[in-house]
Formats: structure tokens, sequence, C-alpha cells
């Protein structure tokens, strides 16, 4: 039998390491630290203790995975979760780390460079995921570790590049026990000050049903540690054109823009118990042909900065029948490429927007001007069907072909308003050289952006091999399927549209069962009379002018302008214990 997620590798890991069976826990001692499992009952929270008896206990018989199903990741679920993952002390800069990899396959020893003014501190490993809608479950502690504080980033007159070039504090030892997922790890100061880490396990080897993409490249880019980001320099009114992942995030206590760009969509893809594996887009990167192994390929909310073999591989598996799935806004957009740094390759990543860029004189395909620019000429819209327009903007989705299968058990009305879907950046439709010419409007929800009237879509095509493409237009999308409560954005149509698309695209080619049917001429603003047209206009909650019909007025072969920062986008993840709110500034794409 086959188990997928590292289960079976578990199986045959967990006598070698050591492992006592307790009241029907899983206790595994190893390298310095402790990992602590569950057999279907509850976790001892509080009363984690090494042992050193090499007495066995069954392990229960996991089946095998079924279509879009994965029962490794509903069991994983099932354990007793903690929202101790969450940081409820950090005082800048007193302690703070990041690894020298953005991502490991179990077995892999990962070193952890920390930086602190507490005497000492420890690290908590947690995997994230629904865990009874908790958030995270514990999966390994450090023992205390002598603390101190690193040497001062080091600054690259001429790139702005920064960088943080530590000795390592500390190496990971993740093994076959640690299942494949997203971890965050929580450094914790011995005054209480306390920081994050995040890091993907890979599963190079999966054929699961769905590949989950970090967004690693975009949470970079904007990372301002050390006073400089591909967008500005702090004090210095210029941008960086290399930036590092030798560092670590500035921003949500160091986990970049994982908690609000990603992880609501991800922990309801482990609250249904979904066939998943992780990876990066440095891993794409890396190995696009990996993206074959899988039925559909996810993005999350803000994906902006690809490398070309990141762009090829993508196209290369939606014709083969491979489903991609954007769940943002504003993919695609700007190409990159890397460098190694002392740590390892694929470290230093690197984007000009001009082609100052040194490498155009020798292999113009690779400027790193945005994708639509010359000489690259690869408009997003190509790919994803749509491409971005413009930000910041906050209004209602609007729906327009109720119809659709992506629609079902919603109960929605063409013309129905869903409040505050879209935004901070948006993306639209229009026709292009390139473009596909069976894109399906599903939603078409009028915004005003910096005094221009114009349309945020949410759009769904299929390829010539069957591939579907779906793409939502918004930013906003990923914060919806946050739980349910006091000032969350939960909005339980958006999760239920997620599910339908996630539920066809696990299938298989979605072109097969479900093949798009353009409909552009009916859609108000696209050329069309409307089927709604009376409801095209921007509601009052937008906080935007109202407009009834609107024309592209940016060339879908050219980069919109650059804009100063927006407002900042907030998403709140609402746990059963504790509520915690992380407000990220997003500067313009």
């Amino acid at each position: 039998m086959s188990c997928r997620h590292g289960y079976s590798r578990a199986v045959r890991r967990r006598t070698a390491l050591g492992v006592v069976g307790v009241a029907g826990f899983v206790v595994v001692v190893a390298a310095g630290g402790y990992w602590v499992g569950p057999l279907g009952s509850t976790e001892a929270a509080g009363k984690r203790t090494a042992v050193t008896s090499t007495t066995t206990t069954t392990l229960p018989v996991i089946p095998a995975r079924t279509g879009i199903l994965s029962p490794p990741i509903y069991l994983e679920n099932q354990r007793p979760g903690s929202a101790a993952w969450q940081v409820s002390h950090s005082t800048p800069g007193a302690i703070q780390g990041y690894a020298n990899t953005v991502s490991a396959q179990p077995g892999d020893q990962v070193p952890i460079m920390v930086s602190t003014v507490d005497p000492t501190f420890h690290v908590e490993a947690y995997r994230m995921g629904w865990y009874q809608s908790l958030g995270g479950r514990l999966v390994w502690q450090s023992p205390e570790i002598a603390g101190t504080p690193k040497a001062a980033p080091v600054d690259d007159p001429v790139t702005n590049m920064v960088e943080a070039r530590w000795t390592p504090s500390l190496t990971l030892p993740t093994d076959a026990t640690w299942l494949q997922g997203d971890y965050l790890l929580k450094l914790v100061g011995s005054s209480g000050n306390q920081a994050l880490v995040p890091l993907t396990l890979r599963d190079d080897a999966s054929p699961s049903a769905f590949l989950v993409v970090n967004a690693v490249t975009s949470w970079q880019a904007y990372n301002d540690w050390g006073g400089c980001s591909l967008y500005n320099c702090q004090g210095l009114g210029a941008r960086a054109t290399v930036v590092s992942f030798d560092r670590p995030y500035g921003s949500a206590e160091g986990s970049g823009d994982y908690l609000g760009n990603e992880f609501p969509l991800l922990r309801r893809l482990e609250e249904w118990g979904f066939d998943v594996t992780y990876t990066t887009d440095v891993d794409v990167h890396r190995h696009p042909e990996l993206l074959l192994q899988h039925k559909a390929v996810l993005s999350m909310g803000h994906d902006e900065y690809w490398s070309k073999a990141m762009r090829d591989g993508m196209e290369a598996a939606r014709d083969h029948g491979v489903n991609l799935a954007f769940f943002g806004a504003n993919a695609a957009y700007r190409q990159i490429r890397f460098d190694a740094s002392a740590n390892g390759p694929d470290r230093h990543q690197i984007n000009y927007r001009t082609t100052a860029d040194p490498i155009s004189g020798t292999d113009p395909l690779q400027t790193t001007v945005s994708f639509r620019q010359a000489p690259v000429n690869r408009p997003e819209n190509t790919l994803i069907g749509q491409q971005y327009e413009c930000n910041p903007v906050r209004a209602d989705m609007v729906v327009s072909e109720a119809g659709s299968w992506v629609y079902a058990k919603t109960g929605v009305a063409d013309g129905q308003r869903l409040e505050i879907v879209v935004g901070s950046e948006y993306d639209r439709w229009s026709p292009g050289v390139g473009v596909p010419d069976n894109v399906e409007i599903l939603a078409h929800s009028p915004v005003s952006c910096r005094g221009r009237k114009s349309f945020s879509d949410v759009t769904y095509y299929t390829a010539a091999s069957g591939g579907g493409v779906f793409a939502t237009g918004t930013n906003y999308w990923v914060s919806k399927h946050d739980p349910p409560g006091r000032g969350s954005p939960f909005n339980p149509t958006i999760i239920q549209i997620t599910r339908n698309v996630l539920e066809v695209f696990g299938a298989g080619p979605a072109g097969r069962t479900h093949p798009s049917v353009a409909n552009a001429s009916a859609i108000a603003g696209h050329g069309g009379t409307g089927k709604y047209e009376s409801s095209d206009t921007p509601s009052t909650s937008s906080r935007s002018p109202s407009s009834s019909t609107s024309t592209n007025t940016t060339p879908p072969n050219t980069a919109p302008p650059e804009a100063p920062p927006p407002d900042a986008t907030t998403s709140t993840t609402t746990t059963t214990t504790t509520t915690t709110t992380s407000t990220t500034a997003l500067p313009p794409p």
C-alpha cells in the first residue's frame, strides 16, 4: 500500500529513532530535541518530557489517498492543535532569524541563524494547518541555546542589497516523522521576546492532486529588513536592484507575507483533507518539470515575482493538462533572476525593472523588466487569462455567470454583490495578441482606481490540452477563508467557490468536463450591452465613484505606472482561543 506525505517513512523510522508509547502517545527523541505526537488521542500540552525507553506502540493503519482526498492530511489535522505559534510579545530587533534555505525535505538538516539580545532562546517548530481551527501543531522543540547579538547587516553600495552574514545558531533536525507542509519556527527568547521564521517542507516525489506554491520571491521583494527592498531604501530615495534571502523578514514578526496572503486558504485545504503538497517558487525555478506530477498548481494571494524558468514551467504544465488556479492578483508580473550567496544557490534575487539590467545585452529574454515589457514581451494574460491593472481599490465583487459550475451550492444570482472581495490590487481581462479567445468572465466588478473607472474580473479558460486556468483577479480572495469571528473577513460564498474549483481541478484536466465558454460580448464594459448593466456601478462600501461602463485604457502589453503605496491591507486570523491581526502595507506591485 502506498502512503503519501511521508507516513510510510515515519513507520519505518520510528523504532530506529527510539519510540515510546505512553497512554497512546508517540514520543521521538532525536538530535537534542523532542517530537511529541498523539496516536488518535489528546496531546499532553505542557507535559512534554524526554524519554529513553525503546518500548514500541502499534501505529494506526493509514489508507492510501483517494482521488482529491488524502487520509494522511486529514488524520494529521485531527491531532490536537495549538495557537501557541502566534507571537504574543515582540520587541523590534530583540530576536530575529532566518533559515539558510527557503525549503527542505524531511531528513534534511537546516541551519538556522538567530540574533538576540536575550541570554538564551529556544526554537519551537509548528506545522501549519487546520487543527481544530487553531492553525498549528507543535512538532519539535529545541533545548535552550545561548543567545548572542549577531553582526550588523552588510550593505552593497552598487545594488543596495542588504545581507545578514550570520553564522548558524542551531540546526533544525527534520526527519521522516515531519510531515511535508508549511512550518513556522517560533524563536522564543528567555525574556519573552518572540519572532517567526517560515520554512516549507517539500516532498518532491509526491504525485499529490494539488501543489501549493509558497510565493517566497514576492515576500522577499517587499522585505525591507535592514532598510532596503525592491521598492525603496529607507531614507535614501532609492531602491535595491538585488535582495537577499540571507536575512530575516521585516514584517509580520518575521513570517513575511505568509500569514496574510497564503495561510487562510491553505488551512482550509488541510481542514478538507485535500491531497496537497507544498513547494516554493524558488523550487519551481529549479525544477519546473515537477509541476507535471500534479493535477493542479495553486498560486496564492500575491505571487508577483517569477523567473523565466518559472513562467516556462507553468505554461508547459498548462499545455500538458495541468490545471492552474490563481487565488490572487498581480501574479507573474515582474521577471527576476537569481544568483548565489555564501549560503547556497538562488539566494540573491535580481530585479532591475529596466534594460539597464546587465544581462539584457547577452540574454535579453532574461532581462528583469515586467513580463509584458520589451524585450521579454510575455504579457501575463496570455497565461492567466487576465492581468494586473491598478491599485489600491476596495470594492464588492459582482457575479456575472451565476449558472457556472464555479457557483454551485452558493445560490448566487447574476448581478449579486459579494461585499469587499476586490482589493487592494486587481486584475482585468482584456483582449490582445496571444490572449486565449475562450475566456469566460465569471465576475465583473466595477472599481475606481486613481481616478480611473474600470473593472476587476474573475476569469476561467481551458487550454487545448484540457488544462483549466482559474483566476480571481483580487488579492483579498485568500483572506475570505479565515475562520468566522469578530473582525474576520470570512465569506462562506467565496470558500464554496474555492472548493468547487478545487474539486474539479483535482480530478484532472478541467477542460474535459468543464470547457470554458467565451462571454465577453455579453458583459457590460467588454463590448456587450450587459445582462445586468443596471448594477454595474461601484457600491458605496467601495468608497469609489460610480460608473456604468468602462474601457481599459492600459494597453495590454505595457506596464502600469508606479504609484505611491496604497492603504494597508489587513488580514485577521481568528482561533477559538485568541485573535491575531496582521497588517501589512502593500507598496505598488
